[in-house]
């Protein structure tokens, strides 16, 4: 074993010991002043507690996300939420060092108290409201042809999509689509082979998903352009080909530029 397989099975054996969670810290917001509007932004520090997380995330988001979480939260979540106590928006005031430092400890208290209940952790509002700015900015950059700063973007982001579904990883699959298309429109086969892989085992259970047979087309086409055998990838397709029948094919690029289109 080298040192760095070393690492990471330890790393793995103490995450099976451990009870994995995720803490939010909010320790720094930012006043943003515009030609007709002015409002605070808060940076909210997701780590991931129960083991060593190099990867921490970092967000931003500002009073009028929170209340729509709240509300949203509240329309779904009524009995959960009804009782949870939510920072007011004064008339005056909201831009001294005093409220700001109040709202930082208040929206920090207030997501950990979200998170501590499993129902709303696990929710596409909650988990929305944590990723999806983000996720939709980079796929609006993958549309447009900007793939290096869409592949900046979903970089990023991975690691917190992660740590928020660890109850069904195959919610990371198109993300995980969406950077293999950047890695191989900037030419990186290499890079973009790893992605697919990574995608290919989220999908093993899962035959029937529509990423699974583009992946699979894709990642044939970048096998061959690196000269890695592709026949059990080939084998996969044409056995999915022959169940699901002749049907108009779909690239795995045609399937993530249609993410997220509002």
């Amino acid at each position: 074993m080298t040192t760095k397989q070393l690492q990471e099975y330890w790393r793995n054996e103490k995450r099976g010991f451990r009870a994995v969670k995720v803490l939010f810290e909010i320790s720094s917001a930012r006043i943003v002043e515009k030609a007709f509007s002015k409002y605070v932004k808060y940076q909210i520090i997701i780590i991931q507690t129960g083991s060593f997380d190099s990867n921490r995330s970092i967000i931003e988001r500002r009073y009028s996300d929170f209340e729509k979480l709240h509300a949203d939260l509240l329309k779904t979540f009524y009995d959960e939420m009804e009782d949870i106590p939510f920072p007011k928006k004064s008339l005056t005031g909201n831009f001294t060092e005093e409220i700001i430092t109040e709202r930082k400890l208040a929206f920090q208290d207030y997501l950990r108290l979200l998170y501590s209940m499993e129902c709303i952790q696990t929710s596409r509002i909650f988990i929305d409201f944590l990723i999806r700015p983000e996720v939709e900015e980079a796929y609006s950059c993958l549309r447009g042809g900007q793939y290096t700063k869409s592949l900046e973007i979903f970089l990023q982001v991975v690691p917190l999509q992660e740590k928020l579904i660890k109850h069904r990883p195959i919610l990371l699959v198109p993300t995980l689509c969406a950077i293999l298309i950047c890695h191989k429109d900037l030419d990186d086969s290499r890079s973009a082979y790893e992605f697919g892989e990574r995608a290919l085992l989220r999908l093993q259970n899962h035959p029937n998903h529509r990423y699974f047979m583009p992946l699979l087309e894709a990642m044939i086409s970048l096998a061959y352009d690196l000269g890695k055998d592709f026949v059990s990838l080939q084998e996969k397709l044409e056995e999915r080909k022959a169940k699901k029948g002749p049907r108009k094919a779909v690239t795995l690029k045609e399937l993530a530029v249609q993410e997220y289109v509002q």
